[in-house]
């Protein structure tokens, strides 16, 4: 049956999160919005909308977007509020951060496990210097 609340055009909170979830998994493979458009059938422009939650994204054009971007549908969709839903969300609210994506991509490419761990602590030092500064 049909939600009466629910407008078939209005775009909702799920809407909005699906678009934000495409955004971060697309950063995350490194791909523009002209390249996903290119790879759905669609301008870099359409993809801008799903991004914004301005415009819907049907099911079909979603399972294509997984699919160029490797992932399952599931992964744009929250799951309840389990523990592990609750860190599913946390990790995309980490990844919209400016610079996070990039950040994680420079380091999973460290190969040396030393150096990887040097330069973690590197950036928790960092942290630390700035939570100081703002104490």
């Amino acid at each position: 049956m049909d939600d009466p609340s629910v407008s078939p055009k209005r775009v909702t909170k799920e809407d909005v999160i699906v678009g934000l979830r495409i955004q971060t998994m697309r950063k995350s493979r490194g791909l523009s919005q002209t390249a996903l458009g290119v790879a759905i059938g669609v301008t870099f422009q359409q993809i801008q909308k799903y991004e914004n939650g301005t415009n819907r994204v049907g099911a079909g054009r979603l399972s294509v977007i997984a699919r160029v971007l490797g992932v399952p549908v599931s992964v744009f969709f929250e799951e309840g509020d389990n523990a592990a839903a609750q860190e599913k969300t946390e990790a995309f609210g980490f990844l919209r951060v400016p610079g996070a994506i990039d950040l994680l991509n420079a380091f999973i490419t460290i190969e040396d496990d030393q150096l990887r761990r040097e330069v973690l602590a590197l950036v928790r030092s960092a942290s630390r210097m700035e939570q100081d500064q703002g104490a």
